[in-house]
């Protein structure tokens, strides 16, 4: 729906788009997957947006992105919904190469206000004309980058809006009912308007504008003491709310005065999260990401079974039973990171310090010092955010803090902002880091008690989202494993990479070729003295790995040879080079990447063709 149409809703119209939205979302989340609960609770919001504003020349940045399904439909993507976080369709976050109103790229929390400050700063110096929005989502302002934002943005004088959707995630309260009748009574359109001839005429002469600041002074002291609002006002935001972010048109008309206003704005909106289907209000979180599922009931149509994650929490509750100096820490994951039950069974040695990764790895670097034992359950692609928190406050001490790195590799569904496949090299640049790569449930099991009990410094345990493949032994803990033969060429794989090296070799064989797979249990220490000597007795090396090229273990293999004067092999590199991967099934982008079996094999054919 254009904008020019958006504009000239009624009222009434505004109350059915809404329904029409929320009915089209639930109907296509349930058959692709996808962040429900999230956008449900903001169809209404961004309803009244794209009342006021032109988004293909106005900017909106959204905080987290997975809000962004009704702005999709609103932006003639609608009858592509079916391909929603499927290879070759549309995106679940917002992408500017879908749409010119996706402003910007939204699949981590907290940023958006830094960002839009940065547009509309952009926008003053280059004298433009447009209006600037950020959306926070539920989960935004526990990341600290949010107020860092605010804090500079309130000062700006620039004129931007952010909305703020509160959820639940408690952000100021106000108490009393005198509280709640002043609240109303600002935000009454009556009031609003008084505001702004009152704001004109005042500042036309020096008695006005010193009338106009004895007023506001007089006003404020007053909200102080009986509001308990101030802290967006003390960062200099003209503050608006909090207000029923689910009344379509009262939005509307604060957002049109929001726009009017020259300077910072915060709109403070109070959603419920799931909003129009009882089971996701009933179960937001269960909700705010999920696979295909029964309309009428909102049960999964596939129950998943065990995953690496669910067994991570497993048998971190073991060894808590088994020692009390285990502590559990995650940044708003619990559940993702199979951390559900541990904190029932221990709630006291839990904690979820919501997206704030940096504050967990410093947390848990404060835990290790006092001889505690820190297990710090993080998703790679979030865990990046932490990267100065594990040099400076972990690894330059020498801190017992074990990381448990969840959706190594690539993630799926969700694209380029969650794959994780940056830590390979970001975690074996950190001095004294053990990183341990399990390829079977059992390896986990065996390499988180290792790193828990056996480790002195930082140590990471990375291993993918979902379940085991073919291989489902235990190997072991450190160094490299022979786990097959082989005369033509050597293939050294990790983690559940071992099955497409596996398959791979398989392919070879059926080709009269005969292939050596060697698994590698940890990439830190990497073993290079049993990867040499199976290259050499072959004369051919690949090294197959999900994560880019730079920094890669094939790199760091390669030169290891080098500079020890390996000689006589021929090596390939496969892994997903210098681009970004998109979203869609996990095998369907191992093809395309060219990082499965079949690719593995073509690969060490074409290296001994060379000879």
């Amino acid at each position: 729906m254009d904008s020019g149409r958006m504009s000239t809703l009624t009222d009434l119209q505004a109350k059915l788009l809404c329904d029409q939205l929320r009915e089209q979302i639930i109907d296509s989340v349930s058959k692709t997957g996808g962040h429900l609960a999230s956008s449900l609770g903001v169809v209404e919001a961004t309803v009244a947006v794209h009342r006021v504003f032109d988004l293909e020349t106005d900017r909106l940045v959204f905080d987290v992105g997975h809000q962004c399904y009704a702005h999709k439909i609103l932006t003639q993507r609608g009858g592509q919904m079916d391909t929603l976080r499927k290879l070759g369709g549309l995106s679940g976050f917002p992408k500017p190469r879908e749409h010119r109103a996706d402003a910007f790229i939204a699949g981590h929390a907290s940023n958006a206000v830094s960002v839009a400050l940065g547009m509309a700063r952009a926008r003053t110096l280059s004298g433009e004309d447009y209006c600037v929005l950020a959306m926070l989502g539920d989960g935004a302002m526990t990341g600290g980058l949010a107020y860092e934002g605010l804090s500079d943005a309130g000062q700006s004088g620039e004129q931007l809006v952010v909305i703020l959707n509160d959820n639940g995630m408690s952000i100021t309260k106000n108490v009393g009912g005198v509280a709640r009748h002043l609240a109303q009574q600002r935000l009454k359109p009556q009031y609003l308007q008084f505001k702004k001839v009152y704001r004109r005429v005042t500042g036309l002469t020096a008695a006005g504008r010193g009338l106009y600041r004895f007023t506001h002074r007089a006003k404020q002291a007053v909200k102080d003491a009986v509001l308990h609002c101030s802290m967006f006002e003390d960062m200099g935001f003209t503050y608006l709310g909090p207000v029923d972010g689910h009344d379509v048109n009262y939005l509307t008309r604060l957002l049109r005065y929001a726009k009017e206003l020259n300077c910072p704005v915060l709109l403070h909106i109070k959603t419920v999260k799931g909003k129009g289907y009882p089971p996701a209000e009933k179960e937001p979180d269960r909700f705010h990401g999920v696979g295909p599922f029964r309309r009428e009931t909102g049960e999964p149509l596939k129950h998943s079974g065990e995953s690496f994650s669910s067994v991570f929490g497993d048998t971190l509750r073991q060894l808590a039973r088994e020692r009390d100096d285990i502590a559990a820490i995650t940044a708003a994951m619990p559940d993702g990171t199979g951390l559900v039950e541990f904190a029932r069974e221990y709630p006291d040695r839990f904690f979820d310090v919501g997206i704030a990764e940096g504050h967990a790895i410093a947390m848990a670097a404060g835990m290790a010092k006092q001889r505690m034992i820190p297990v710090a359950a993080i998703y790679s692609t979030f865990l990046q955010r932490a990267y100065d928190m594990l040099i400076h406050d972990v690894a330059i001490q020498g801190l017992h803090v074990v990381l448990c790195v969840d959706r190594a590799g690539l993630s799926g569904e969700d694209g380029e902002t969650h794959h994780g496949v940056f830590d390979v090299a970001y975690l074996s640049s950190v001095p004294g880091m053990k990183i341990f790569c399990p390829a079977s449930f059992e390896e986990l099991r065996a390499m988180l008690r290792y790193a828990v009990e056996k480790v002195r410094g930082p140590a990471a345990v990375r291993y993918p989202k979902g379940g085991e493949g073919g291989f489902t032994a235990l190997c072991g803990i450190e160094g490299a494993s022979v786990l097959q033969p082989g005369r033509d060429v050597t293939i050294a794989a990790y983690g559940t990479m071992i099955n497409e090296a596996l398959e791979a070799a398989k392919r070879l064989e059926e080709k009269g070729k005969s292939a050596q797979v060697v698994k590698l249990n940890s990439i830190v220490p990497l073993d290079v003295d049993t990867v040499a000597a199976c290259a050499q007795k072959t004369g051919r090396l690949v090294v197959a790995e999900e994560c880019m090229a730079a920094g890669c273990v094939g790199q760091r293999i390669a030169a290891e040879f080098a500079l020890r004067g390996v000689g006589g092999v021929r090596m390939a590199l496969v892994n997903l080079g210098d681009r970004f991967v998109q979203h869609g099934a996990v095998a369907e982008l191992r093809q395309l990447s060219g990082i499965d079996g079949a690719s593995i094999a073509k690969k060490a054919l074409e290296v001994m063709d060379r000879g």
